[in-house]
């Protein structure tokens, strides 16, 4: 078993002549916990498509757990244990909280296409009771989803990619139109998921993301600029002339 959660060897995605991902190579070790930073156009998003099957990779590698998951399907690779959330909501805003995460809760068990209703005592309510906990939405979990606040439904999100206990998630702009509030629990959500969890976080936010992460890299125009820890990206003089206008 290999002491990576998630290693990229030269990941490139081309569309025709555009190289959205050019040639990134990054290790995320087994717990550990990751950004991806970089302006609009970096080639964030891309790079998480490549990495979950998506748009798979034009180029490279991509070794999940020791495994080269290059060719996988997506809804292969979530069965080894890869998660992700999206910019974008993709809640059944028509159900309630419960019914969402148990959804999720089911759809990757290994029982999903059983015809048998999961009674109060089977181990998908539990397991979605354990996640309403989780992500500290237990007093809404009889709310229908289109009534939650925008940050409730970002923490649903979250919670619905932690079921079936993956090893590593994909977070995509978690704080993304988030009040002062709602930010910081999310920062209070992400530094309470499970240490041997691994996570990669894409965030404008830079604020929230130097709080939860380990490891840092920058991308700029499709390329690696800068690996490093928080406080030596908060401090490279090359990431704030670009990214921060001067001293963050």
């Amino acid at each position: 078993m290999s002491g990576d959660a998630l290693v990229l060897e030269g990941v490139t995605r081309a569309f025709g002549a555009l190289r959205a991902v050019d040639d990134v190579s990054l290790t995320v070790a087994a717990g550990q916990k990751y950004a991806v930073l970089g302006s609009n156009g970096a080639g964030k998003t891309t790079l998480f498509n490549a990495i979950t099957g998506d748009f798979p990779p034009t180029a490279g590698r991509i070794l999940f757990f020791g495994e080269d998951v290059t060719a996988l399907q997506p809804h292969e690779r979530i069965r080894k244990g890869l998660r992700r959330t999206y910019q974008s909501s993709l809640l059944f805003r028509e159900l309630t909280v419960r019914d969402n995460l148990f959804l999720a809760v089911r759809g990757v068990a290994s029982g999903r296409f059983s015809f048998w209703r999961a009674g109060r005592g089977h181990a998908s309510q539990a397991a979605t009771d354990d996640i309403l906990h989780r992500v500290r939405l237990d007093h809404l979990a009889g709310e229908l989803v289109g009534n939650l606040a925008h940050g409730q439904q970002r923490q649903l999100e979250i919670g619905m990619a932690l079921a079936g206990a993956p090893r590593l998630i994909l977070f995509d702009e978690p704080a993304a139109g988030l009040s002062p509030a709602e930010r910081r629990e999310l920062v209070a959500l992400l530094r309470g998921l499970p240490a041997h969890m691994s996570f990669v976080i894409i965030e404008h936010d830079l604020d929230i993301a130097l709080r939860v992460v380990e490891r840092v890299t920058v991308m700029h125009n499709g390329r690696v600029l800068r690996h490093g820890t928080p406080d030596e990206i908060e401090n490279d003089a090359q990431v704030q002339a670009i990214y921060m206008g001067g001293k963050h």
